[in-house]
């Protein structure tokens, strides 16, 4: 996922490019550039690889580098590796420049038939057959609006995109499918960019562009126009957004408030990721389908809640014919191993510096693991470097402790990872359809999970005494017993345990009694009535019972049972939505046990020493 960032003025909008381009540093920090239309008709671009300091030091070596109309963008690599060549902005002749985010899927097509037409290529992108697109438009007699919306005609996948003329100084056309885009609204001047945050020390209002809008800024005057070039009245959005992503706002702490940003979170994570009905394999990394095909099985590593998610992957990996193991990073690196062949090492970390994953990552290229991916909320984290392949989650800054956004995009992020596998077992392009659609559902999803928050908080209560919980959960729901376990003891300190349901029997029973709060997960899938006679033990034997329960399970409460619905979701990303009401719970009991919910005792948001 990549930033983008537009202006037109009256002054120099170097300034204001520059300062958006910070704001968007999270989105690809690997390479960096800038373009602007001065009075006298002339573009002038500067290019860095790396981050934006770097872009910095460049323009400091060109200080007559000013314009009244520009764009800027700031890269995560798909096609092509982080070069100068590849940085955007790109040019098509003297005089045009275009930015894009996203992944043009039959740009290899486009480029065969530019190549035929005389078009010499400069990069490795799949965006110079934008702007060569644009050009040959221009060329035969269209205007920048013209040849714009020429253009996304022929272009297939996700994509938003701004593009500066010199023959039209005052003008900047952008474009979105798939990948965000808002026109922000200024006095006398307009602005463009891939999120609110890049602008918000500019405006405050914004037209949030719709899937498919092409806008038309000429000037300060803003035209926008739908798929089939009907102008369109969109409302202007007033952002709430402070200038410091950081800061609580309406939330008592940041955990709530992190809480409350996952439907937004996941958002991020699948944006220009998925396409249609199907996977876009580019947004793994430019070697992605090599790696891909040559991987025959996958080994997760990672501690605390990310391991959490490498358990509830393995499922999803092996129904869909993918081998898979997962092992805490701090074990993987003590023992001998049997490596298997073609194994991709898959590293999950909120911050990309647990000392424990890079050691053992470390450890598995040094006895023989064919490839790695790092999953990681981080871009300039070690991790990232040290991986060949890497999926970043986009989550934004998560400040508490105890990972709320961090784990549920993770889930996000292994899930994508499954269906690139996938497609090379057992997932025909119909189940393939079908996946992608419950993941196009997901936000809406979580934001139904969080409107159970004055449930929960109610139930809560009933922690006020308590020292010790046991949480259930079968299949793909015992990891997520084991995250509400661990969610609870971190920021409550309540002694918590999770066992797979079907395990009461051999232990667990013991502890039963009317002082033992048990918690389980009951969703609606073909273990259902397994877990139900296992909910039946429990109560047999006086244990109180909370149980979150898809609607659909039409379980009710009864003496020492109390349910709490959950709406009805589909199985494979259930464990997502299950998670949202044990975070809610955990936070709520923290607050009747007076803890420090951001900052529990002994633990640290990032673990880098062993």
């Amino acid at each position: 996922m990549c930033g983008i960032v537009g202006a037109v003025a009256q002054r120099n909008v170097l300034p204001i490019l520059l300062d958006g381009l910070r704001r968007l540093e999270y989105r690809g920090y690997d390479s960096v550039g800038i373009a602007v239309v001065d009075a006298g008709k002339q573009i002038s671009r500067i290019r860095s690889v790396g981050k934006i300091i770097e872009l910095e030091k460049a323009l400091d070596e060109n200080p007559e580098t000013r314009g009244i109309t520009g764009i800027a963008h700031t890269r995560w690599a798909t096609h092509g590796p982080p070069t100068k060549s590849n940085a955007h902005p790109h040019m098509s002749g003297p005089g045009l420049a275009l930015v894009c985010n996203g992944i043009i899927e039959n740009h290899e097509d486009l480029r065969l038939a530019q190549k035929t037409r005389g078009f010499k290529f400069q990069s490795d992108t799949d965006t110079e057959v934008i702007v060569n697109e644009v050009y040959q438009h221009l060329n035969n007699g269209a205007d920048l609006l013209e040849a714009v919306q020429a253009t996304i005609k022929v272009l297939e996948g996700a994509f938003a995109i701004g593009v500066i003329c010199s023959d039209e100084p005052h003008r900047l056309v952008g474009a979105r499918r798939g990948s965000p885009l808002v026109v922000g609204i200024g006095e006398g001047e307009a602005f463009l960019a891939s999120d609110m945050s890049a602008l918000i020390s500019v405006t405050r209002d914004f037209y949030i562009l719709d899937d498919g809008d092409v806008v038309d800024i000429n000037n300060a005057n803003i035209c926008i126009m739908d798929s089939l070039g009907q102008i369109q009245q969109r409302e202007i959005k007033t952002s709430k957004l402070t200038a410091e992503s950081v800061e609580l706002g309406e939330h008592r702490h940041f955990m709530l408030k992190e809480i409350h940003e996952q439907s937004t979170a996941i958002a991020n994570t699948l944006e220009g990721r998925i396409s249609g009905k199907s996977l876009l394999e580019e947004s793994f990394g430019t070697e992605a389908n090599r790696i891909f095909d040559a991987t025959l099985s996958v080994q997760i590593i990672a501690c605390g809640t990310s391991y959490h998610a490498g358990l509830v992957a393995k499922y999803w990996f092996e129904e869909l014919g993918v081998p898979c193991q997962v092992e805490i990073a701090s074990e993987f690196r003590s023992r001998v191993h049997a490596v298997p062949d073609k194994c991709l090492v898959v590293t999950l970390s909120q911050s990309g510096e647990t000392i424990d994953t890079l050691s053992a990552l470390s450890e598995a290229k040094k006895i023989g693991f064919a490839n790695s991916l790092t999953i990681c909320n981080a871009p300039e984290s070690s991790l990232v470097r040290e991986s060949d392949l890497v999926m970043m989650t986009h989550a934004g800054p998560e400040i508490g402790v105890a990972s709320t956004k961090a784990f549920t995009t993770q889930l996000v992020a292994l899930r994508l990872l499954a269906i690139a596998l996938g497609r090379r077992r057992h997932l025909s392009s119909e189940h393939e359809a079908k996946l992608v659609a419950e993941l196009r559902e997901l936000p809406a999803k979580v934001e139904e999970a969080i409107k159970l928050e004055p449930i929960i908080k109610e139930i809560a209560e009933q922690f006020a005494d308590k020292h010790h919980a046991l949480f259930l959960g079968r299949g793909t729901h015992y990891p997520i017993a084991l995250e509400g376990a661990l969610k609870l003891k971190e920021i409550s300190y309540i002694h918590a345990e999770a066992y797979p349901a079907g395990e009461l029997k051999h232990g667990p029973l013991a502890l039963i009694d009317s002082e033992m709060p048990v918690i389980s997960v009951a969703p609606n899938d073909r273990l259902l009535d397994k877990l139900k006679a296992n909910i039946e033990e429990v109560r047999a034997r006086g244990g109180k019972l909370i149980v979150f329960a898809d609607v659909e399970t039409e379980m009710s409460d009864q003496q020492n049972l109390q349910v709490i619905n959950v709406a009805s979701v589909d199985s494979s990303i259930a464990p997502i939505i299950f998670t949202i009401p044990l975070q809610l719970l955990s936070y709520h009991v923290a607050l009747i046990k007076g803890t420090d919910v951001d900052k529990p005792r002994n633990l640290a948001k990032s673990v880098t020493v062993e």
